[in-house]
């Protein structure tokens, strides 16, 4: 094969290459908008849940004081009704009930706070493990790019050689 022939050859494979390059480009510009698009989407929709979660779990823990704040009253009127002869032994009793109101009252928003604290935690970690997969998808495209570049820039610099 002569000079020539390889330069033909070569010029060949530049054009197919600068033909597709564009569109190779635009594609991955499209995917990485697709994936930009998909990880806002998915962080928007991963905070509407955990708003509405907490959201729920106020309205559970509002619902559970109200329960126990009736309990409470009316366990306070039926002592009051039943044994007015023993007040020092019934206030002390509803003083007894008071305490592990606010003791379960307290544990239940403990609860609720590590529930939450959870939630935080395991939307972090998704959110990071989204970041996490973008970055290596946007890098791998990266990559392919400039693997695309050096050919091209290969075979610029044999035309160049060539053509001396």
């Amino acid at each position: 094969m002569t000079a020539e022939e390889r330069l033909y050859k070569l010029e060949g494979i530049v054009e197919g290459v600068m033909a597709t390059l564009p569109d190779r480009i635009s594609s991955l510009e499209h995917r990485m908008e697709l994936l930009r698009q998909e990880v806002k989407a998915e962080m928007a929709g991963l905070r509407q849940e955990m708003k509405s979660q907490v959201e729920g779990l106020r309205q559970e823990m509002r619902e559970e004081i109200a329960r126990l704040d009736s309990k409470v009253d009316s366990l306070h009127q039926e002592v009051k009704a039943e044994i007015s002869g023993l007040r020092q032994e019934v206030k002390g009793e509803i003083s007894g009930l008071r305490q592990e109101v606010k003791a379960e009252i307290s544990g239940l928003r403990q609860e609720v706070k590590g529930e939450i604290s959870g939630l935080r935690q395991e939307v972090t970690a998704d959110i990071s493990g989204l970041r996490q997969e973008v970055k290596a998808e946007i890098n791998t495209a990266l990559n392919r790019l400039m693997l695309y570049f050096t050919a091209l820039a290969t075979a610029l610099a044999l035309l160049t050689l060539f053509a001396r």
